[in-house]
């Protein structure tokens, strides 16, 4: 049975696995699933939809599923999702998602959330992801797994931002950043490839080094989009052992409807 303290208030229709832990002063919503192992330490609010995995670890003063912050938002019985082994320091918010898009917030597995984070309304933040205190993702952005945003930074509505790419703290991301891309300022300008990233995640070194030119194409060698990717998709070829990755950086480019940060 979950351990929860006196203090708190369960709704009697919230579904807690047995070994849930329930620290003092929380509240918990009619609607709210969460998985075993799971622990809201002190003065959580979790309510929403809201299906929270196992093995999470939920710090004092987070607000979990609550309403969005958007003026179309009229009550609508949307959901949010938290996978498996995140840990969610004080004071973050996840918001459950809106009608406007599929009607979901998804945070995967594995994440740190620092203290004061923000997920707004419909984002998609992926597996391993560290996101620093006092960032705010705005509505519908998408955060690929490994990526590490630092703090104070500002996301704007629908960015993404890519797999193992890393942002500067105190930046504003008006525009998509590709994966494995290294970014800082406001706006958000490119300053290198994560290549110490990389490396420590166990890409080989011809890997590496076909990423390298895939990012001089983009950034240094003064190509249009559309030349530049030609000549990257053709790089993917000659470095095989980075081929998926080369063409993940082609497509992630290819496909953004914002464009990418310059």
């Amino acid at each position: 049975m979950a351990q929860i303290h006196p203090s708190s208030i369960v709704h009697p229709d919230a579904e807690l696995a047995d070994d849930v832990y329930v620290g003092p002063f929380c509240l918990i919503g009619p609607k709210v699933r969460i998985g075993a192992g799971t622990r809201l330490r002190s003065h959580v609010c979790v309510e929403g939809r809201t299906v929270i995995g196992s093995g999470n670890v939920v710090y004092a003063g987070a607000s979990i599923g609550c309403d969005p912050q958007d003026k179309k938002y009229a009550g609508e019985d949307t959901e949010l999702f938290v996978g498996d082994n995140n840990v969610i320091r004080e004071n973050c918010t996840l918001s459950i998602g809106t009608v406007q898009d599929h009607g979901v917030t998804r945070v995967g597995s594995g994440n740190l959330l620092m203290a004061n984070v923000h997920v707004a309304h419909d984002c998609l933040v992926g597996d391993n992801t560290i996101i620093a205190n006092n960032v705010a993702l705005a509505g519908h952005v998408t955060v690929e797994d490994y990526a590490i945003v630092g703090g104070q930074t500002g996301v704007h509505q629908f960015v993404r931002i890519g797999q193992h790419a890393m942002v500067g703290g105190a930046s504003g991301v008006l525009r998509d950043v590709p994966p494995f891309v290294i970014c800082s300022g406001n706006p958000c300008g490119p300053s290198g490839l994560n290549s110490v990233g990389l490396r420590r995640f166990g890409y080989s070194d011809q890997t590496v080094r076909g990423l390298h030119h895939a990012y001089r194409a983009l950034y240094r060698e003064g190509l249009i989009v559309k030349e530049a990717l030609e000549k990257i998709r053709a790089i993917a070829e000659e470095f095989p052992e980075g081929k998926e990755q080369i063409l993940a950086f082609a497509d992630f480019v290819a496909a953004s409807p914002r464009g990418v940060i310059r």
